[in-house]
């Protein structure tokens, strides 16, 4: 059974549904929705003035157990509640808490408090003017502009951050941490990925030196540790790299950092550096990784390509994997080469792509070689391509399960594959081989054609 319902527009709506969609267009007083298990999609929440009026009151409430929420604009706070479908809002005036069981979770522009968690997705904060507090269990982290401070988490994916003006504490379990703009105390770390920071204060109204806003520290089990100064960058800074030589740091000459091994016979080696009188500290370390120090102007042309041609438009949502369940039954199986799609972008490409989505393409492309693509959009690349044949050795044998491949699209339309993720090596073969026959379209970023990266999944089932 399905309701429409019309009320004025000033009118605050509260709605409880126990498992259908709650679609809204504009509602100008407080929305309170709550579904058992259907989407909830909202046009803009509240007026003018509305977040004074009432009184620390959340002008929407969403809630769903398991369907995905999308909210237009909020002229005040905002709590929603997903327990397993993703979150994707735009600007939010006030306060924005923002929970799901193990979506996505993406944001606009903030201004006030954001505190964001979900089990496993990916989270991406375009602008916010206050203090962020994000965790995620496992997904990547992504943040545009930060005018507050940021506190962010995740078990296992990487962390991107375009300027964040305040201090900033950033933790991954095992994901590469990337930082275009570090202007205030930092504290990173990372178990195994490699840390990239470009350390720049804001200068003083007066001139001269720049200052980290306090004590600073860097730290990787086994990654790098890569780090970019301004020349008038008044620091102490401390370099340790626990299991390895004095090799493993490098750093431009003028730096005049003096490397010693540890007095203590543990292989470590440490490096120290007083720049422009000294300050702050910055300590950087790592176990098995290098350390690099080098000057900004020696680099500032691949940070500025990072935040270059930003243009703001509607993004969409990521989605989940997709999955192509290969034939059961081996049998003759033509494959024909696929023409080779039309060698132009995508119209489409380009309209939905918004500001963050362009740097975070262009920050893909400048540091592995090509832009990722979420699997449902990747294979739509692809005009009909063949499926892998269920081997006759697996058949026999009774072998079957998944194969998820890493793949790459060319400029050229060709499909390399990267390397196996997952699946038995009988049943990999065939996906590969499978794939080397597939043609794509390339990507395109900014009017050129680059590599596109993503992941291929196959299911082999037996009937």
């Amino acid at each position: 059974m399905q309701f429409e319902i019309a009320v004025p527009r000033g009118y605050s709506v509260e709605v409880n549904t126990d498992a259908g969609d709650i679609i809204t267009g504009d509602i100008g007083g407080t929305a309170n929705l709550h579904t058992q298990g259907g989407n909830i999609f909202t046009g803009r929440i509240g007026a003018a003035g509305l977040r004074e009026a009432s009184w620390g009151r959340s002008v929407a409430k969403l809630e769903t157990q398991g369907g995905h929420i999308q909210v237009q604009e909020v002229a005040g706070d905002l709590n929603a509640f997903t327990a397993g479908g993703h979150i994707n809002v735009g600007n939010i005036a006030g306060d924005a808490s923002l929970r799901s069981g193990g979506g996505h979770i993406r944001a606009g522009q903030i201004g006030g408090r954001a505190e964001f968690e979900t089990a496993g997705g990916n989270i991406t904060v375009a602008h916010a003017e206050k203090f962020v507090n994000v965790h995620t269990g496992g997904g990547q982290i992504d943040f545009g502009e930060v005018r507050g401070s940021v506190h962010a988490q995740t078990g296992g994916g990487g962390i991107r951050v375009m300027y964040v003006s305040g201090p900033m504490e950033v933790e991954s379990s095992s994901g590469s941490i990337c930082l275009t703009r570090v202007a205030g105390a930092l504290q990173a770390s990372t178990s195994g990925g490699t840390i990239t920071a470009w350390i720049n204060p804001d200068p003083p109204p007066g001139g001269g030196n720049v200052h980290l806003g306090g004590a600073s520290q860097l730290a990787s089990g086994n990654g790098d540790i890569i780090v970019f100064l301004p020349r008038n960058l008044a620091a102490t800074i401390e370099a340790t790299v626990v299991g390895g030589s004095e090799h493993q740091i490098e750093a431009d000459p003028a730096l005049h950092l003096n490397v010693q091994p540890s007095g203590n016979g543990s292989g470590a080696f440490h490096a120290m550096a007083v720049l422009n009188g000294g300050g702050a500290p910055l300590k950087l370390r790592t176990t098995g990784g290098k350390i690099r120090l080098q000057y900004l102007d020696s680099q500032i042309a691949l940070r500025e390509s990072l935040i270059r041609g930003i243009s703001f438009s509607t993004g969409v949502a990521p989605t989940g994997p997709d999955q192509i369940e290969a034939p059961s039954q081996p049998g003759p199986t033509t494959v024909n080469p696929t023409p080779p799609p039309t060698d132009k972008p995508d119209q489409h490409e380009a309209a939905k792509t918004d500001w963050l989505d362009s740097w975070l393409n262009s920050l893909e492309l400048a540091w592995n070689g090509g832009m990722r693509e979420n699997p449902d959009d990747f294979l739509k690349r692809f005009a009909s391509p063949p499926y892998p044949k269920f081997p006759d050795l697996a058949l026999r044998a009774g072998i079957h399960g998944r194969v998820v491949l890493q793949v790459r699209v060319t400029k050229d339309g060709r499909v390399e594959v990267q390397k196996v993720l997952e699946g038995e090596p009988v049943l990999a073969d065939a996906a590969i081989d499978a794939v080397k026959r597939w043609r794509a379209k390339p990507g395109w970023l900014n009017g050129k054609k680059v590599e596109v990266i993503s992941t291929v999944t196959f299911d082999f089932k037996l009937r």
